[in-house]
Parts: structure tokens; C-alpha cells; sequence
């Protein structure tokens, strides 16, 4: 006799593919009945964190000076600066928090810079966002990112990771003085996103349209902003390094080519291998990005 069992990793992937088959029904069924219902529903799986383990990596050399911001309708959020000098802001990326981006802190350091890193809204240890505990948007990333910039200084420079990366974009857009960025694996275009979550839970249309203009409504402004590839024809950019990795899974590498290749400032560094996290600890990247701040 033959026993067949299966693990409980191919179980989790099962219950995870039956789920995603019953939400796909229930969009498409919402979009002909009732797209404004779905729409919200859209909108807040689309402003829900993931829950990933490997975006809670903690490179930070040592605990810095903690402090927290409090932003003006009440939103707490957390900031760490190590070290003296001319201020560099250090923003992660969506889900994640500000010990992804700790290996840059001491060479920082070491180079004579102040590193500044943010947790976002509804990230790392800041307080619940707007939309409350696990939800965030892009346009919170740039908030928290200008009122630690008001409080500590004038950034000499922005190292900013994936989705971080489009909204420090968005504060330069508003007026962030930032002297230089550097957008590690860099979310260029929010549109692209939203088409591929689109395809993937299922919806139509009728809800796409009436999930845009919501989300446009909670993020008070318009999401074009978040397709920051063409910004340069909007506002004078700083100075630019785009770094990102040929075999990144989450972002396209074009994506970060087209930029750096759009933008008048900036200039492109690839690497191979390194995917869309470990990019930010390589030595040579880190190496390169400390080099052009401070040079």
C-alpha cells in the first residue's frame, strides 16, 4: 500500500491558491452587482501591509538616539539618528523598516554624516497610519520623511529603498531641499502596480475606477504622482544614483534603468544577483552609495 502525504508547506500554498479562487469570485462578481463595495474592498487590501518576516531585518550597528515626530493631525513616528555632521535621511521601502537600511549607518557615520532613519507610518515602530494599525499609504511615506527632514535638518542626501524611493520623489515634488538621492531598487510606476494587482485579485473595470478615485481621495492627491520616471519635467531633481539589481523579482530592473536614463542628474549602478533586499546590505553597494553621498 502506498501513503501519499503532504507538508504542511504544499497545504499552505493549497489554502492560499483556494482563497486567492474565492476572492477572485467575489470581485467579479461585485464589479457586475456592485463595484463601489468592491472597490472598497480593493482599496484596503491594496493600502494592507504584507506580512513578511524578511522586511524586519535589523542591520543597525548599535541603537541610535530614538525619538519620535508627531505629525500635525496626530500620527506618531519613530526616528533614530546616529552620529554629527550634515543630516543623510535613510527611508525603507513598503512593509518594511528603517533596521533594513542599517548597513549604511556606520560608514555614514564614519564619512562625517548624521544618518537620520524614519519608520513610516504604520511601519516599523511609528505609530498606526491614517487608515489605522497595518495600513498605509505612499503620500505617508513622503510625510514622515519631510517632517523628520524639518525637525533635523536639511537632508544632504536621501537614501531611499523601493517604494521609500517613490515617495522621497513625491517630497522633492513638494519641495524636500534634498542636495542628493540615492533610490535603491527604486518603485517608479505605481500604475504598473496597481494593473498587476488588478489582474491578480480579479477585478474589473467598474471597480478599478471607482477604486482610483478613492484612493486618490485618501491620499489627497493625484496617484500620476507616484510615476515618478517623467518627474524631471515637472521639478529641477538633485543629483541621482539609482542603484538596482538585474534580478530583482519585485521591482523591474528596467523600471530603475528607465529613470536613471530619464531623470537629467542621475546615473545607473547594477548589480546581479542581489535581488530586492540583499542589495541592501552588499558591501560593494554600500560602498558606492557612501562614495557618492560624499563625495
Amino acid at each position: 500500500m502506498t501513503t501519499t502525504t503532504t507538508s504542511p508547506q504544499n497545504r499552505t500554498i493549497v489554502r492560499a491558491g483556494a482563497k486567492l479562487r474565492a476572492i477572485r469570485v467575489a470581485f467579479r462578481t461585485l464589479d457586475r452587482v456592485a463595484p463601489g463595495i468592491g472597490a472598497r474592498w480593493a482599496a484596503r487590501l491594496w493600502c494592507t501591509l504584507p506580512n513578511t518576516g524578511g522586511r524586519r531585518r535589523d542591520e543597525r550597528p548599535r541603537p541610535g538616539d530614538a525619538s519620535t515626530l508627531t505629525l500635525p493631525d496626530g500620527r506618531v513616528v519613530a526616528v533614530e539618528s546616529w552620529g554629527f555632521g550634515p543630516p543623510v535621511y535613510l527611508m525603507h521601502g513598503w512593509g518594511g523598516w528603517r533596521g533594513q537600511l542599517g548597513a549604511f549607518v556606520q560608514p555614514l557615520v564614519d564619512a562625517g554624516r548624521r544618518v537620520v532613519a524614519v519608520d513610516a507610518p504604520s511601519h516599523g515602530e511609528s505609530g498606526p497610519g491614517r487608515l489605522g494599525r497595518g495600513k498605509a499609504t505612499g503620500v505617508e511615506f513622503a510625510e514622515a520623511l519631510t517632517a523628520a527632514a524639518g525637525k533635523h535638518g536639511k537632508p544632504a542626501a536621501v537614501v531611499a529603498h523601493s517604494l521609500g524611493a517613490a515617495a522621497t520623489a513625491v517630497a522633492v515634488l513638494d519641495g524636500l531641499p534634498a542636495a542628493k538621492l540615492v533610490l535603491v531598487a527604486p518603485s517608479t510606476k505605481l500604475s504598473d502596480g496597481l494593473a498587476a494587482f488588478q489582474r491578480t485579485v480579479g477585478f474589473g473595470e467598474r471597480t478599478r475606477t471607482r477604486m482610483l478615485a478613492l484612493l486618490e481621495r485618501k491620499a489627497g492627491r493625484p496617484l500620476a504622482d507616484f510615476d515618478v520616471t517623467g518627474l524631471g519635467r515637472r521639478t529641477e531633481l538633485p543629483p541621482t544614483l539609482v542603484v538596482h539589481d538585474r534580478k530583482d523579482k519585485e521591482v523591474p530592473y528596467d523600471d530603475g534603468a528607465e529613470l536613471a536614463a530619464t531623470w537629467p542628474e542621475a546615473e545607473l549602478a547594477s548589480t546581479d544577483g542581489l535581488g530586492h533586499q540583499r542589495i541592501l546590505r552588499d558591501p560593494d553597494v554600500i560602498r558606492l552609495v557612501v562614495d557618492y553621498v560624499t563625495r
